[in-house]
């Protein structure tokens, strides 16, 4: 109904009601006329008459009066409905690559993971990742064991980058290398995520010497150094503390470092650049970032895809089926109108965690070549979506760290391209990677988007995004 409408019911019915008031008064008087002649004894039939006619006519425009004013309500009803207005508590939530949690226990926040029915996490299989890369990097110094101790000594030493002592997937890639490779410690039932500082003499209580026999002969396997790659303003998983790292580490023990291996590909690549290429030695990241897969080519070790170009698919398919109203997986374990689907050996959907997880794969020199070019869209769910049954809806999304290489640089060119194909209108923004304040100071007026999709800066803080929705 157009506004013009609405108000012409508004203003017919309020001439309706003075209408009404009138005749009200004339009846009342006619009423008083009637019974003040009745008792001089005059005829009353003729004045009666003309009362009750008063009356009925009233009594028709009450009725009408009564239909105008419903009439209007219901126009203000539907135009509430019709502007889609909800509110922004109650508006779809995707939480990406950093799932809210306990940074010292790893314990998931189920109440930000619930924090209404259209909420959820999309990222990737952590803890089958970490094992991947821990076998990737065993296996490649098995296959390479002939030359891959570097001075001789029976001691096959790698040192280690860690990203952030209190992430998830940084805690369980460190985990995944250290099982692999035998040098795990365990402490609180789990293997022991602690960064070792420097253990070149073996003495460290955090990890122990492992061992790996090969053609007969048996090598130790040594931890020799690991820190997290915190930079002097707080920022983690930071490259350019990577490549001062292996630049220290390397002037006091250069001959002992066969092996070096890295949360991820940014600090990976980081410290191949540095040190490791010029020396031939073998470098693992996790990322599959598009410089870390060419690098393959030039004695990079290796890396991880998390299947960047799924999980991107999934944080923007989720909000635009919450919004469409639609079964939450169309177009992702169930094809969609226009042939989208994914299969069970690209993600995984824990239903009790809230959470989708991409699945990945090991990228080395045999394979290399598939993977390039990282921010090239997942053929299966490469289909544009029809303007007309899924119209333009707007969505805040926010990385945590523009400067971080693999979300910037393979994450963000996935999204942008995505966002066209579910006609999805995102607003960007890029955090400093050091306060959820740089982040959360930009919005300020959740009301203008339609739903939200949040990369934090630290686990443990939902509460500074929900607590700004919940307003």
């Amino acid at each position: 109904m157009s506004k013009t409408d609405k108000i012409s019911i508004k203003w017919k019915g309020r001439k309706i009601i003075m209408r009404l008031i009138k005749k009200v008064t004339a009846v009342s008087m006619a009423s008083c006329m009637a019974l003040s002649l009745a008792a001089c004894g005059s005829s009353t039939s003729e004045t009666t008459t003309a009362a009750a006619a008063e009356a009925t006519e009233a009594a028709g425009d009450s009725s009408e009066a009564a239909d105008a004013e419903s009439t209007e309500a219901a126009a203000e009803s539907t135009e509430a409905a019709a502007s889609g207005e909800v509110a922004n508590k109650d508006k779809p939530l995707v939480w990406f690559n950093r799932q809210p949690s306990n940074s010292s226990t790893g314990e998931l926040d189920m109440t930000a993971l619930n924090f209404n029915a259209n909420t959820y996490y999309v990222g990737f299989d952590a803890n089958q990742g970490a094992e991947l890369q821990g076998t990737m990097v065993k296996d490649y110094i098995e296959a390479n064991i002939d030359t891959i101790d570097r001075n001789g000594d029976g001691i096959i030493g790698y040192v280690l980058a860690i990203g952030d002592i209190g992430h998830n997937d940084s805690i369980a890639r460190t985990r995944g290398v250290r099982n692999a490779l035998g040098t795990a410690v365990e402490a609180n039932g789990e293997t022991d995520s602690t960064p070792v500082g420097t253990n070149t003499d073996g003495t460290s209580t955090i990890v122990k010497d492992g061992s790996l026999e090969v053609n007969g002969t048996t090598y130790t396997v040594r931890e020799l150094a690991s820190q997290e790659m915190k930079n002097s303003a707080g920022a983690t998983w930071d490259a350019a503390t990577a490549g001062n790292a292996i630049n220290t580490w390397s002037a006091s023990f250069g001959d002992s470092i066969d092996v070096v291996v890295s949360n991820n590909d940014g600090m990976g690549m980081s410290m191949f650049n540095a040190w490791s290429k010029d020396q031939g030695v073998p470098t693992f990241g996790y990322d599959a970032n598009s410089d870390a897969v060419a690098a393959i080519a030039e004695g990079y070790g290796g890396t991880i895809s998390q299947h960047a170009d799924v999980q991107a698919y999934l944080t923007l398919r989720v909000l635009r089926n919450a919004l469409d109203g639609v079964d939450i997986n169309t177009g992702i374990s169930v094809a969609d109108e226009a042939g989208n689907v994914l299969s069970e050996n690209e993600y995984v959907y824990n239903e009790e965690e809230r959470s989708y997880y991409a699945l990945n794969v090991a990228v080395t020199a045999e394979n290399y070549q598939d993977y390039l070019d990282s921010t090239v869209t997942f053929a299966p769910v490469s289909n544009q979506l029809d303007a007309a049954e899924h119209p333009t809806k707007k969505v805040w999304l926010n990385i945590y760290n523009a400067a971080d290489n693999f979300l910037s640089a393979t994450y963000q060119p996935l999204l942008q391209k995505y966002d066209d194909l579910l006609n999805l209108e995102v607003e960007y923004i890029g955090g400093d990677g050091q306060t959820e304040s740089n982040i959360t100071n930009r919005l300020g007026n959740p009301s203008q988007y339609d739903a939200f999709a949040i990369n934090m800066v630290k686990t443990d803080n939902a509460a500074s995004y929900t607590g700004l929705l919940s307003q």
